[in-house]
């Protein structure tokens, strides 16, 4: 899968709500840091590791911000991976820079936030 066509999938998924097709979007061992992270689970570092803690983490983004949309304002493609700028339902804009690795799942992934996120 190219990064193109992963950021497509990704979107779409968070589109539906659907916690499973989200998660298809992750390597096992996905290494992913937000400022959400500290504000939801206390962890300094903003890291999560792994599918188990991805999932739990975006389904309680999903319980938070039920009607949660994502509408793109700029792609960048990168070398294995591609960085999105998108505006949330709450008018926040947030920058995912994300890292593929050789099977086209997001191996490593920054998120940042414009202003504070819960």
């Amino acid at each position: 899968m190219d990064a193109r066509a992963h950021a497509d999938q990704w979107l779409n998924a968070w589109a539906a709500r659907d916690l499973d097709a989200i998660i298809a979007c992750y390597s096992d061992t996905v290494d992913f840091a937000a400022p959400t992270v500290v504000t939801r689970w206390g962890r300094a570092d903003g890291r999560l590791l792994g599918k188990q803690e991805l999932r739990r983490h975006f389904a309680r983004g999903l319980e938070l911000a039920p009607d949660i949309t994502f509408t793109e304002e700029a792609y960048l493609s990168g070398m294995n991976g591609y960085s999105l700028l998108y505006r949330r339902e709450n008018g926040n804009r947030a920058l995912d820079v994300v890292e593929l690795d050789h099977n086209g799942h997001a191996a490593r992934v920054r998120a940042f936030y414009e202003r504070a996120q819960n």
